[in-house]
């Protein structure tokens, strides 16, 4: 009776999976819709340049810095009670934005989207980690990585979509029948919690929120103040900054806070005291360099979601939803592999399907890079993307099985909050790095392709075009200039992906320092026939070895696993 209640092929079964799935893309998909809207936002609100840059900012910030302690947080007091929470948050913090009639009541708002986010992500993947087993956990996690893979490019075409037709306030109005939607079907998601713990680290979390958020602060935005001396005179929060730049003390701080949780957390773990990171974690091969290979590859993945748009809306003259249109095949590369992943899982292990993923990113990066033409047909790329989202599907979804593959249930938020900051982290670092290429790349191409004109005009001309990012070239009316801009934005463009590939096959060099058994295409790996360790493994692995394989005999869990 309980086997048939509870069988994968059951409404009841799948239904934690979509509300979990529901939960995730509506986080993806805001994060990338408010990049669309700016310049709407802008012109409503009379926003400042500081202010946008805030909007986008602080959002990254509240969602990178608050992922460890809340991802702790759910492990402590249940996980389905803090999804639903973040959930509720998110939605009142949707409102707030839509009704916003400023720049600082907008910022505002941001501030406690991000941190609902934080509560909903790293919540969707633990439970999803405790509450599927065997096969049904390889499918949960392919739905769950072609959701963040695919979100990340269906969310500049919806937004495009609704900010043309419905004005930038839908692109938060949208979110409350979803919603709405998804706090209904919590009540049918299984709840789970770590009952080996009951207390704080108060201390943890301090180090941990401060360490997250000034490095994340300094890898967004080093481009902006520069990493030594200000790029030229800017204002953070009022303070005006033109000799001396904030983020290499921004970094400075955040390593160091770092390192000092490590020695705290390390301290009370001898100690017998409750900690906020379990360090033993990364004392499993298989979380230990997955969290390598998933900053990598999210440092490389980002390279194009960056530079592609910039390049189709800036340089080719396509409106925002025109060019989400072209990036949306991205996402249907991305949704295909997610319905390949579990048949695939069977026939091959979890860190093959990891380096098929990442090799098939690496084949689309190219490429793309080498269809980027000035006065290229858009849809040139569209083949390429397609096989980039496909190994987006591919790698995303098994380097989550690897990665969670011996991570003990009763830990599942603590790892979900600490692989999520890892790709956050990667995602900034990303960000900056691919962004300053772009940028630099930029100027000096501008001054290459505009060697026939006058010095002060080449000069001005890569000014303008390097401080926006490509943005002022559909601003310059000499048909020469414009020629010459769109010819260096498509070399800078190229130079970026390519790197982008570099950067990805240096992932794949990560995955070979994966466990070969880790996370068999059943999704478990076979526990030793004594039930001991294996020389040199955690005792956690065996126990959570044998929960799973308990679960996967008895067909349902204490804890309520499907």
């Amino acid at each position: 009776m309980v086997s048939d209640m509870m069988s994968l092929n059951s409404r009841q079964g799948w239904l934690p999976l979509v509300v979990l799935a529901l939960g995730t893309s509506m986080i993806i998909v805001d994060a990338t819709i408010v990049n669309v809207a700016v310049p709407a936002i802008i012109e409503d609100l009379h926003l400042t340049a500081t202010d946008v840059e805030w909007v986008n900012s602080i959002y990254s910030l509240m969602f990178a810095a608050l992922l460890i302690p809340l991802g702790r947080t759910g492990d402590l007091r249940g996980r389905r009670r803090l999804f639903a929470s973040g959930v509720g948050v998110f939605l009142l913090a949707s409102m707030l934005a839509a009704a916003a009639g400023s720049g600082p009541a907008l910022i505002g708002a941001r501030v406690i989207q991000g941190v609902g986010a934080a509560m909903v992500v790293p919540m969707a993947l633990a439970i999803i980690n405790s509450t599927y087993t065997g096969r049904r956990r390889v499918i949960g996690f392919a739905v769950w990585g072609s959701v963040i893979g695919g979100m990340a490019g269906v969310g500049p075409l919806l937004g495009g979509w609704l900010v043309t037709e419905h004005g930038w306030r839908s692109a938060f109005w949208v979110n409350l029948p979803i919603g709405a939607l998804i706090l209904l079907g919590t009540l049918r998601v299984p709840d789970s919690r770590d009952e080996h713990s009951s207390g704080h680290d108060p201390l943890g979390i301090v180090l941990a929120v401060i360490g997250t958020t000034s490095v994340v602060f300094a890898l967004i935005e080093g481009q902006k103040y520069g990493w030594l001396t200000p790029l030229r005179p800017a204002s953070l929060l009022g303070v005006r900054f033109e000799g001396v730049s904030p983020v290499p003390f921004a970094f400075g701080v955040g390593i160091v806070a770092l390192v000092a949780l490590v020695l705290v957390e390390r301290a009370r773990g001898r100690a017998g005291r409750s900690v906020l990171i379990d360090l033993t974690l990364f004392a499993l091969p298989s979380f230990r360099y997955g969290a390598m290979a998933a900053m990598v590859v999210a440092l490389g993945e980002f390279g194009m979601i960056l530079v592609l748009p910039l390049f189709l809306q800036s340089a080719l003259g396509y409106s925002a939803f025109q060019a989400g249109l072209v990036i949306a095949t991205l996402a249907l590369g991305t949704f295909l592999a997610g319905g390949m992943v579990p048949g695939l899982a069977r026939k091959a292990s979890s860190r093959l399907v990891v380096q098929i993923g990442i090799g098939l990113e690496v084949v689309g990066a190219l490429g793309i890079a080498l269809s980027l033409e000035p006065g290229m047909n858009p849809w040139r790329p569209v083949p390429w993307l397609v096989v980039y989202g496909m190994g987006i599907g591919f790698a995303s979804a098994q380097l989550t099985s690897v990665l969670m593959a011996d991570v003990p249930p009763w830990q599942s938020g603590q790892a979900s909050g600490l692989q999520s900051t890892v790709r956050q982290v990667g995602a900034a670092f990303g960000v900056a790095v691919l962004g300053a290429v772009l940028v630099t790349g930029l100027g000096s191409s501008v001054e290459r392709h505009m060697d026939a004109f006058p010095a002060h005009t080449r000069t001005e001309v890569a000014r303008a075009v390097q401080e926006s990012g490509g943005v002022a070239i559909a601003s310059l009316r000499e048909p020469a200039v414009h020629a010459a801009a769109v010819a260096a934005s498509a070399e800078a463009t190229r130079r970026v992906t390519l790197l982008t590939a570099l950067v990805l096959l240096a992932g794949v060099g990560a995955t070979l320092l994966l466990p070969r058994g880790s996370a068999s295409g059943h999704g478990e790996d076979p526990a030793p026939a004594d039930g001991a360790a294996t020389a040199g493994e955690p005792v956690d692995v065996v126990r959570g070895r044998a929960e799973r394989d308990a679960d996967e005999a008895a067909g349902v869990s204490r804890e309520g696993r499907v």
